[in-house]
């Protein structure tokens, strides 16, 4: 049992008996020597003597002197290194105060300095759309016990955006104080994103809700906001000042529909990067009306059919000619239907409201007059699709392309058709087509494992691209464009052997999405396009064309610095690079001919929603640890700049103007003891011999 005297110096005792023993036989002693005190014995100080004596040598006193090795405190300095630190001197002046702040922490041999920044250690393939200068600090302090914590000093803007809840659970680390780099009274204008949906419906717009804020308060009344949607034409509205307002984004395609948003400056600008924002809406059909339209009945008609009632997102209207006009068989008219097929309303009135029509071994019968096809055929120039596939009958005199759909199909008949036994393959053009790029089955340097078609017809293509082929290398599957439609012929009614599983089968299934797809228009399938996937802090770009193109591309990214970036060609008709982005934020990539967005990080992230440097965030852990708050341009000029540094005793104040300190903890670690008895035992034998003789002596006289 220790008791501390000095400073690496105490007294231990270490009683040899029991402490229960021996306080029994003092006891007794001192009762004995209290019973002759009252008796006015004499002597009875020197048994009093030699009783305490014998009781401190059992107790056995004995000093101990520690070796002790002092163990330094630890500082940790965390650096703000987040994108908002790029504005004005706050770089600058955070390099200048962490140089000057690390060179007078030199001078103290008793405190180990760490210092750590923000960047370091972040999520993987994450952008910074957050500061987290807490997480930097746990990381720095991670193998550090709490005694050894001297303090933390962050340089930074203020805008922090982990700052604990309970910023008291903070105390035990030692006082936090915090540099501000930016400038007193800073003002700024943002534009923001209060409200957007995910998805929206093609053909419908979507509502959206921004707002335009000057910072602090309200300056102007209202600004001029410039919209770009998908990188085309901008338009301008403007907008109320500091108030929400409702904007429509029509949502014209499938896939991702980019809205760009930019707020004219104000009069004091900070940055002007947050003056921009991006709303990311994904296009969804939401129906897919089908009209498909059978000519004499065949094997594959039904395939047709169950392949488009198997998605419940398909609503199909199935035109079937089951009984031609020039067919007289005698059928009495009573037995015969009488309710009439509504085929001005199909193909005049509700025409435009089908998203694809398919035209299955169709021949001309006076079924459908020749103003519902011309009906059709201006259909698809203003943007609807077709889809033909052709029987016997497309050779023959009734052919469809002797109608006005034939100034729209790629392929004229030679009146010729071929019967026997080939193999379907995608042309050199069609594997880096992406209606037929890597079907399954296909493959480069060996024939398909698909099975056979047996009858095909033989076409010339006047337009458009031949990507699959059939006997002979003829025509087999023709795409084209038509006006602001879309067409595409297939040169057999044959691919129902694939459903069936003839010889294996085919990827029937697969290409008809695919050849749906395209024909709607869906971007992800578009043969010529750029376009950009983010994962992250990366952008894959991707250049998708029929012919290799050597071209480099040009990324302007969100603070308009420019750079090129060379794609690599995979022969399959896409060309892929990556590039990592080094901010958060909407970045522009160009070849020349075709433009695309990629929206990297948060759409409003809190790195850019207040960007003005402020000391309120930090103010509660400053209050609960004891630190202080400064402003780097105070500090930052005079004879001696930057912040003064001391070392302070944990129950002193900890800043104050123009210094901070830093907690002195005085730990250590006992290297070696030395014990060294208080009592030798020669010393007791004779203080207690020699009490008793006196005492005995005294009694006798």
């Amino acid at each position: 049992m220790p008791v501390d005297l000095l400073s690496g110096l105490s007294v231990a005792l270490a009683p040899l008996l029991p402490w229960p023993v021996l306080g029994v036989l003092i006891g007794f002693a001192l009762l004995v020597v209290l019973i002759a005190a009252l008796r006015r014995a004499r002597g009875t100080v020197l048994r009093l003597l030699a009783v305490l004596v014998l009781a401190l040598a059992l107790i056995n006193p004995s000093l101990v002197q520690e070796k002790r090795d002092p163990i330094k405190d630890v500082a940790v300095v965390v650096i703000d290194d987040s994108p908002s630190q790029a504005i004005g001197d706050r770089r600058a002046r955070t390099e200048r105060a962490a140089e000057q702040l690390t060179e007078r922490l030199k001078r103290f041999d008793d405190l180990e300095v760490r210092v750590v920044r923000s960047a370091e250690g972040g999520e993987a393939g994450g952008t910074i759309n957050e500061t987290h200068l807490f997480d930097a600090l746990n990381r720095a302090m991670a193998d550090v016990p709490r005694r050894r914590m001297a303090g933390a000093v962050f340089i930074t803007d203020g805008q922090v955006h982990d700052v604990p809840q309970v910023p008291g659970k903070l105390a035990d680390i030692g006082p936090i104080h915090t540099l501000l780099t930016g400038d007193r009274d800073e003002g700024d204008r943002r534009i923001a994103i209060v409200q957007a949906p995910n998805y929206g419906l093609v053909g419908k717009p979507v509502e959206l809700t921004i707002r335009v804020d000057d910072m602090p308060g309200r300056q102007s009344v209202d600004a001029a906001v410039t919209l770009r949607q998908d990188g085309g034409a901008p338009g301008t509205i403007r907008v109320p000042v500091g108030r929400d307002v409702r904007v429509d984004l029509p949502i014209t395609h499938g896939g991702q529909n980019v809205l760009e948003l930019e707020v004219e400056p104000a009069k004091q600008e900070l940055t002007l990067a947050n003056n921009r924002a991006a709303v990311v809406v994904n296009g969804v059909r939401d129906r897919l009306r089908v009209l498909l339209v059978s000519g004499e009945p065949h094997a594959g008609e039904r395939t047709w059919r169950n392949l488009l009632k198997a998605d419940p997102a398909v609503d199909l209207v199935h035109f079937t000619i089951l009984r031609p006009p020039e067919k007289q068989d005698g059928t009495p008219i009573r037995e015969l239907s009488l309710i009439a097929f509504p085929i001005r309303e199909l193909f005049e009135v509700k025409l435009d409201e089908f998203d694809l029509i398919i035209f299955d071994r169709y021949r001309r019968r006076g079924v459908l007059p020749q103003m519902y096809l011309e009906n059709i055929a201006d259909y698809v120039r203003k943007g609807g699709a077709l889809l033909e596939t052709s029987g016997q009958g497309y050779a023959g005199p009734l052919s469809l392309y002797r109608t006005p759909l034939g100034s729209i199909l790629p392929a004229a008949p030679n009146g010729q058709t071929v019967d026997r036994p080939f193999l379907p393959t995608v042309t050199d053009v069609g594997r880096r087509h992406p209606v037929t790029a890597g079907l399954p089955g296909d493959r480069l340097d060996a024939p398909p494992t698909w099975g056979r078609w047996f009858h095909q017809v033989d076409v010339a293509p006047n337009s458009g691209t031949v990507v699959m082929q059939g006997a002979d290398n003829r025509p087999l599957l023709v795409l084209d464009r038509v006006g602001k439609g879309r067409v595409a012929q297939l040169a057999s009614d044959q691919i129902w052997l694939w459903s069936r599983g003839f010889e294996g089968g085919g990827p029937q299934a697969e290409l008809l999405r695919r050849l749906a797809h395209w024909l709607m228009k869906e971007p992800e399938l578009e043969e010529n396009d750029l376009r950009a996937h983010v994962d992250g802090n990366r952008i894959t770009v991707e250049r998708r064309s029929l012919a290799p193109d050597p071209r480099a591309v040009t990324i302007t990214d969100p603070s308009d610095q420019t750079s090129t970036l060379q794609l690599t060609d995979d022969r399959t008709g896409r060309a892929v690079a990556t590039v990592t982005a080094a901010a958060p934020g909407i970045y522009r990539i160009s070849d020349g001919e075709r433009t695309t967005l990629a929206v990297v990080g948060a759409v409003n992230t809190p790195e850019l929603a207040d960007v003005r440097s402020t000391g309120d965030r930090m103010q509660p852990v400053a209050e609960a640890t004891g630190g202080g708050i400064h402003w780097v341009t105070d500090t930052d000029s005079g004879p001696n700049p930057g912040i003064d540094v001391r070392r302070t005793q944990p129950d002193r104040s900890q800043t104050g103007s123009g210094w901070i300190g830093l907690r002195a903890n005085g730990d250590y670690t006992v290297t070696g003891v030395t014990d060294v008895p208080l009592l030798p035992v020669g010393a007791v034998l004779a203080l207690v011999l020699g009490g008793l003789l006196m005492a005995w002596r005294r009694e006798g006289r």
